[in-house]
């Protein structure tokens, strides 16, 4: 019963550690009353030690120590929420280079730089992810032949006429337009892209006719910010 009743008032203060627009309670504020429930804690500790001769006070001072580790875990973790969500994208855009990290607030999609020295970024062509290599160099966003039809783009009307140059050498591209292209919550719709003939390119490339649209984007050592 001791336990129970420590859980129930763990929960509610961290409900209210959390959520920053809880208002009052029972005429006090959100701080006050986050501020009663350690002593509360205690309260219910100790009770129940009055009434259960067999817990020694060996063991009621271990719940106590430990029930206040929890609370000072809980307040920092809340004080310190924004570094150690932003520690989280940054460890797991080192595993999953082609994956943002949001910042809806600031409308920014951040991403690091991959194993292969190249920035990754998972793109959304017409409701399809699709993996693409973020380009300066190429002037349009470019589709593989494969990204293009899993992309719902019919190919067997396109006229290869354009030249251009890839990794692979001189190859030829058709001219599309894009109903939309979605990169790290960043939509934009009609854009301009070229879809290569087949085995002409090894990966789509996000090129400037979507990067040209952003307010700005950079590059540093390891990550690239594109802000909307």
């Amino acid at each position: 019963m001791i336990f129970i009743g420590i859980a129930l008032l763990v929960a509610v203060g961290l409900a209210l550690l959390i959520s920053a627009d809880a208002g009052s309670l029972v005429g006090m504020t959100q701080q006050q009353t986050a501020q009663l429930v350690p002593l509360l804690v205690l309260l219910v500790v100790f009770a129940g030690g009055l009434f259960t001769r067999r817990r020694k006070a060996s063991e009621l001072l271990g719940s106590v120590v430990l029930w206040v580790g929890i609370f000072a875990i809980a307040g920092l973790t809340y004080a310190y929420r924004d570094e150690i969500v932003g520690i989280a994208g940054r460890v797991a855009g080192e595993f999953r280079p082609g994956v943002a990290l949001v910042d809806a607030s600031q409308g920014t999609a951040t991403f690091r730089r991959g194993m292969g020295g190249h920035f990754e970024v998972n793109a959304t062509v017409n409701g399809h992810t699709t993996p693409m290599i973020f380009d300066t160099g190429a002037s349009a966003v470019v589709l593989t032949l494969d990204d293009a039809e899993a992309a719902g783009i019919d190919t067997s009307n396109l006229d290869f006429t354009i030249p251009v140059s890839t990794a692979n050498g001189t190859g030829r591209a058709a001219r599309v337009r894009l109903e939309q292209i979605e990169v790290g919550g960043i939509v934009r719709e009609r854009v301009v892209a070229f879809v290569t003939e087949a085995e002409a390119l090894e990966t789509s490339l996000l090129g400037m006719t979507f990067l040209e649209t952003l307010s700005r984007y950079s590059v540093t050592q390891n990550s690239l910010e594109l802000a909307d």
